[in-house]
């Protein structure tokens, strides 16, 4: 089987950089405290609208955030005016070297070329800093999110998120931490989070129209009107040190 291009969804997300920015949920401070740890500059590598971005801030990091959408930077720039942020990839970060002290990359690995980001990463790290991978994934054993998200994958490949990713020299073996959250969204809030999701922004209109209506049902269901939906989900993280 020809393997599944993933340019178009890779590069789908400024179509939907607001509704990314209102629904994605953040990353819990144990996460955070396990990725960066005592590092003084870190660098938020894919870093979106600055989910990841605010929550390495929260724990006391400096932090450079590097996105290669223009317009999921302007919602990062727009929600977090003091940070440091330029537009570039895991491939090309345009940064200095040995200029962190740890890289964090937030639900966004299975976007890059390792080939060429891996050394890239290795390039802006001090040695002895870190590489940390993170990706919120949905806890699909709840019943109501289960079927929300059968709807919004119908058809596609199964999702992306955390894999057994080794990266070889000059990085160490994989550390690995879990931790569980939730992200309490209302019902809009919901529709928008689905609506994020590079698999529903490529699909023609017509088709996001009636996927959206179909989860809205299934919501409309289990939650009354104005009540808080938590969507529950389990943080894995993984963390490599350059030798």
């Amino acid at each position: 089987m020809a393997p599944v291009d993933l340019t178009p969804h890779a590069r789908s997300f400024g179509a939907a950089a607001g509704a990314y920015a209102r629904a994605r949920p953040g990353y819990p401070a144990d996460a955070v405290a396990f990725l960066a740890g005592s590092a003084r500059r870190v660098l938020d590598l894919g870093a979106g609208t600055g989910k990841a971005t605010a929550a390495l801030l929260a724990a006391g990091h400096e932090v450079v955030a590097v996105e290669p959408s223009t317009r999921m930077l302007a919602q990062l720039r727009t929600a977090l005016p003091g940070v440091e942020a330029h537009e570039g990839s895991a491939e090309a970060t345009g940064l200095p070297d040995a200029s962190v002290d740890a890289v964090v990359v937030a639900q966004a690995w299975h976007w890059v070329d390792p080939a060429r980001a891996v050394p890239e990463v290795a390039r802006v790290l001090r040695p002895g800093g870190t590489l940390g991978l993170v990706w919120n994934l949905r806890d699909d054993t709840v019943d109501w999110v289960r079927r929300v998200w059968s709807i919004a994958q119908r058809g596609t490949e199964q999702e992306m998120g955390a894999d057994d990713t080794r990266l070889g020299a000059p990085f160490g073996p994989p550390e690995r931490f879990t931790t569980r959250h939730e992200h309490v969204l209302d019902r809009a809030g919901v529709l928008d989070l689905v609506a994020s999701r590079s698999y529903v922004i490529v699909r023609p209109e017509a088709e996001r129209v009636e996927l959206l209506a179909r989860v809205g049902e299934v919501l409309d269901g289990v939650f009354g009107p104005g009540d808080p939906v938590a969507v529950p989900y389990l943080t894995h993280c993984t963390r490599f040190t350059r030798g």
